[in-house]
C-alpha cells in the first residue's frame, strides 16, 4: 500500500526530471546552431527590451540592388561586447556573423532565432 509520502516523493521526482529534461534542451538548443552565417546592411534599430528578460534586440536593412525594397533581418544578442560594438554602429553599415537556433523554449535570450556573435562596421 502507498502511503501519502511515497506519492509525493514520487511527484517531486517527477518534477525534478522534467525540470532536469526542460533545462537540458534549452541548453541543447541555445549551443546546437541549425544554421551559420552573414549578412550585411544598414542597422536601423536596436535596443534592450523585455518586461522581466531584458534582451538585446535590432534590426538591419538589406540592400541587393540599388533602387530595390531593402529586406528587413531581424536579430537578437546575447553577448554584452556585441551589443556595444552594435550600439555604436547605429545607422552605420555592419557584417553580422550570426548563429539560428530553432526550438528555444522562452523568449528569455532572445526574440528571434538568429543570434549576431560577431559585428565588423563598414566603412
Amino acid at each position: 500500500m502507498t502511503t501519502p509520502k511515497r506519492i509525493l516523493l514520487y511527484f517531486f521526482g517527477l518534477l525534478a526530471a522534467a525540470l532536469l529534461l526542460m533545462a537540458g534542451y534549452t541548453s541543447a538548443m541555445l549551443h546546437i546552431s541549425y544554421s551559420d552565417g552573414e549578412r550585411a546592411g544598414y542597422l536601423q534599430k536596436f535596443s534592450s527590451r523585455g518586461w522581466v528578460c531584458k534582451t538585446w534586440e535590432g534590426e538591419i536593412l538589406l540592400t541587393s540592388m540599388p533602387g530595390a525594397i531593402p529586406e528587413k533581418f531581424q536579430f537578437s544578442v546575447r553577448d554584452d561586447k556585441v551589443a556595444a560594438d552594435l550600439t555604436a554602429a547605429t545607422g552605420k553599415r555592419v557584417v553580422l556573423t550570426y548563429a539560428q537556433h530553432k526550438g528555444v523554449p522562452t523568449q528569455c535570450f532572445g526574440e528571434t532565432e538568429y543570434y549576431v556573435t560577431k559585428v565588423v562596421t563598414q566603412p
